[in-house]
This record gives structure tokens, sequence and C-alpha cells, in this order.
């Protein structure tokens, strides 16, 4: 992992009480550490603009008139010093060399002196008035002024005098009376949208800075527009808290110790849970490159800092919007999956799978000869006197829990289900998938049926009989209808199968002399006396058993 503290030598929240390492990396034009330098520098400028106008906002609120004024007058020094730093520290500058530090300290030094100025006149009167909040706010307003006042009292150019208003005759830098400033009309979130105007302002953002006084900011603001935040120190820390609760956006620093923003952005991206959340990147790195960087690794938008209040707060607001539609696409598309699943059970309840797949492929008339198949008949002996016994809502449980327990058979030995029709069962081996072992399936399958319907009428206390016929040989089988399907059986076979279940005994299973040449020696047959088939046409016909154990 990379650890930012090793990439640049001062911090990067609180700026160092020496220009050296600035002045350094300025002559070797290290490209990195001065990108850094603008981050340093803008650091508690973002602390000053953003407590001010939250300062701004609650003194408006209470009609606190007394320190108005110079609030205002505080906030647009803060923003005359973020306009200095971005003007000497550009890109462009930056890489080609043309640094000005002189002139950008030269020109830092008014309003930073109103800055620290202003701060300290309004902290009297909020400490004469005891508001305790506001008090604290100012004085990390003091604070962030004066860390970076720190950064001019430095013997960096002694070769260099400084020839500013400011300066004794021996180049020492001296404090400024403050410099009164004329205030400006400062367009705020909360003026601009409504404190509580926010379209989604229960969402739930995640604030990632690993500076504790910009991190506090952050939440208050976002707080106070509304959202639920909940905040880290590091990307690692951000991770985690993500994969533990649920948020609809991350705003996150780049530059941060453990793991920096890229590398916490990366992550979030390869992780399928987390990649759909978006994410504002928020860092004094405005470069282009930095800009591109997060775009191409999926951040959803990018705000500077110091940041723009109303600008952040709009980027967040069509940031939550565009997530809200893909939410609801995603939903969408959820509900369409489970209603196609829904459509390929039922349809694959109807239809053999093999027919269903080429039914979703676009094949419209199937139809098909089987050479070798076997078709087995199961009915319900005497069901119409069982049906008067019963009431029809009771008729139809009783017949659903015994053909539920056929379908379970049918499934266990590969065997297709074609059709129940009334209290009649059927089923075919080979079909719609040629096997060998069609017939021998067809008998063991036959068996567990009549062992099903024997633990159904002790469940049930009922003394049901089924009688079963199988016959083997060549069919045609298809699809029937255009819009209610039906796969269904056709020929010969099928009607001896028929035919032999309907002369049968009941709890046996008779079957045909094709049947019996293919089941071999593997059961024990019992001969019967010939069935009439069609148009005194005779067949032989025998009942089946097991072998003896």
């Amino acid at each position: 992992m990379n650890d930012d503290s090793t990439k640049c030598p001062w911090p990067t929240s609180i700026p160092p009480s020496s220009l050296t390492p600035f002045i350094k990396a300025i002559k070797s034009r290290d490209l990195e550490a001065l990108s850094r330098l603008r981050h340093a520098l803008r650091t508690p400028l973002n602390q000053i603009i953003g407590y001010s106008e939250m300062l701004m906002e609650s003194a408006e609120e209470s009609n606190i008139t007394a320190i108005s004024v110079d609030l205002k007058r505080l906030h647009t020094a803060g923003g005359q010093l973020l306009a200095i730093i971005n003007d000497a520290l550009a890109p462009w500058k930056i890489e080609t060399g043309k640094i000005d530090f002189p002139g950008m300290r030269l020109d830092m030094r008014t309003p930073l002196n109103a800055v620290i100025g202003y701060a300290e006149l309004c902290l009297d009167e909020t400490r004469r008035l005891q508001n305790v909040d506001q008090t604290k706010d100012l004085e990390k307003i003091l604070v962030a002024g004066q860390n970076l006042y720190k950064l001019f009292e430095s013997d960096a150019y002694p070769d260099q005098m400084d020839t500013s208003p400011g300066a004794d005759e021996d180049g020492a830098t001296r404090n400024l009376a403050p410099v009164p400033q004329t205030p400006a009309k400062t367009l705020t979130a909360s003026t601009y949208f409504g404190v509580n105007s926010s379209p989604a302002r229960h969402a739930r953002l995640l604030a990632v800075d690993d500076d504790g006084v910009n991190r506090e900011m952050l939440v208050r603001r976002l707080q106070k527009l509304g959202y639920i935040v909940g905040e880290a120190a590091t990307g690692r820390e951000a991770l985690n808290r993500l994969k533990d609760s649920n948020y609809d956006l991350v705003l996150l620093d780049i530059l941060m110790p453990d793991l920096d923003g890229f590398e916490t952005l990366e992550y979030m991206k390869a992780d399928q849970h987390l990649r759909h959340i978006p994410v504002i990147m928020l860092t004094a790195l405005d470069d282009v490159e930095s800009i591109v960087r997060c775009v191409e690794a999926g951040a959803e938008d990018y705000v500077p800092k110091p940041f723009n209040a109303v600008i952040l707060l709009a980027r967040i607001t069509a940031s939550l919007e565009k997530k809200r539609l893909r939410d609801q696409e995603q939903d969408l598309l959820n509900k369409l999956q489970l209603e196609q699943e829904k459509s390929e059970r039922l349809l694959h309840s109807i239809l053999p799978k093999a027919i269903a797949e080429r039914l979703k492929n676009g094949e419209r008339n199937i139809v098909d000869s089987f050479i070798d198949s076997t078709v087995l008949f199961a009915d319900i002996v005497g069901f119409t006197r069982i049906a008067k016994k019963h009431a029809p809502k009771r008729t139809v449980q009783l017949l659903t829990d015994i053909f539920s327990n056929f379908d379970r058979i049918a499934e266990q030995y590969e065997l297709e289900k074609i059709k129940t029709i009334g209290d009649a069962y059927m089923l075919v081996g080979g079909v719609p998938t040629s096997r060998p072992d069609h017939a021998e399936a067809c008998a063991n399958a036959a068996f567990d049926m009549l062992e099903a319907v024997r633990l159904f009428n002790r469940r049930q206390s009922l003394d049901w009989h089924i009688r079963i016929g199988i016959n083997s040989g060549p069919v045609a089988a298809g699809i029937i209808g255009t819009k209610k399907f039906s796969y269904d059986l056709w020929g010969d076979t099928v009607n001896i199968a028929s035919r032999m279940e309907s002369r049968g005994l009941p709890d046996r299973i008779q079957i045909s002399e094709a049947t019996k040449r293919l089941l071999g020696t593997k059961y024990e047959f019992e001969p019967q006396d010939d069935i009439d088939i069609k148009s005194d046409q005779l067949m032989s016909a025998f009942l089946l058993n097991r072998h003896p154990a």
C-alpha cells in the first residue's frame, strides 16, 4: 500500500513552519511535490471558507447581526486567498516552472491578515454572547489562518528582502492590522436550495477525509442539509464501513495515508457489492491528470477543495438522482428476471425441458418420431364412486397429493410426465430424449407408484387402488396449440398402453409382450388372457412382478 506521508516532506493537513521543502520542490521542479504544496495551502482555506459559510448561515438564522458583516468580510478574504493560490500555483505554472512564490506570498498577506483579524473580532463578540458553538467554529478558523500565516515567517529567502508594506527593514515579517474588505454577497447552499429542500435529504452519505477538521466541517454541512452522514478517516476504514452499512453516496478525499482516494475508489469498483455506489472526489489536486484519473477509475463527479457548497450540493443531488434511476432500473431488471424465471419454470412444468428450449429458440412446428419408447398409464379404480363420497375441494386435494408423488417418481427416474386426464396419469420413457433403458425405468417407476398409493392410503386413512398399464414401441410426439401449448403422444403404442391399463387388475402392473421382451429376465411375468385391442385383434398381456428377494 502507498503511504502518502512518505511521498511528501510535509504534512498534507497542517502546513509546516518552514518553506524550505517548498523551495526545494520549486527549484527541482518536482511536479508531484508541488501539487502537494498546493494541497497543503488549500487545506486550511477549505476550513476557513467552509466554517465561515456555516457561521454566516447560523448568524442569519439566529439574527445575530453583531458579527454578520465581519463574517462576510472574513469569507470574502478567504475567497481572495483561494484565487491567489489557484493563480500562483496553476497546473501550467507548475509544469513550466513559472512559479512566483515571493509574489504569491506578497499577494496573500492582506487577505490573510483580514482572515485572522476578523476571526479575532468575531471571537470576542461570540465569547461575550457566550455562544459556544459559534466560538468553537471561529477558533477553528483562527487556527487555520494562523497555520497558513506560519508559512510566511520562514527564513527560506535570506537573500531576498520582502519589501511589502508589512516588512521591517531587516526583512522580517510583522503582523499587520486587519484591512477591511468590501462585503460580498455569498451564495450558500441553504440560501440556494433551502436548508431542508434537498430532494433526497434522507440519503445516507459517507464523508472520507483524513483531516479531522475538514471532515467535521463537511459532515456538519451535510447534516444541516438533511442528509444522514457517516464518516471515515482512512480509505480502509471507509471500505469497512461501506461493507457493514448501506450508503447511497461517498465523498472521498484523494490525499490520505494508508489507502489514498484513488486506491479506495479502485477497491470499491472491483467489489460487486460496492461498485454501484456513486463517488464524488474531494481534493485540492484539481489538475487535469487527477480529474481524468478519477473519472477513468469510476468516480461519479469531482469537486475541488475548498469546495463551493452550492456546487457540491448540486452534484450530490445529481449523483443521488442518477443512483435512484440506476437502482430503479436494476430493480426493474431484477423483477423482469424473476418473471422470466417464473415463466420458464411454468413452461418447463408444462413441456419437457428440451422442447421448451426449442420453442424459446424460435421453433414452432415441433413434431418428432421415436422408434423406441415406453408409455405408462395409471388410473384410480372406481374414481367416480370415490368422488361422490367427498366434496369437490377435498377430491382435488387428494388427487393433488397422490399425483404430486407420481411427479416426484417420474422426476427420480428421468421420465417425462405427459398429462393427467381426470384421475388418469400418463408418462413416457425415451421421449423426448432417447435412452436404452426406457422400459426398465418405467417398470421401476410403476412399482414405486404402487408403493406411493399404499403410503397415501395409510396417511389419509383411505382405501384407494390403481391400475397400471405399460406398452413399448414407436410413437410420434409434438406440440399441440399456438397459445396454450401441450406436448402429447400419438400412435398405436399409446392406445395399447391405455388398453393394458383399462383391462388390468387393481394394484397390479399389466404390460404388453413388447415391453416384456425389453425387460428380459430382470422381472417375473404372469401370463394373462389375451386382450382385445381393436376390431377383434387380440394381444398377449402379462402381470409384472419383482423377482423374489
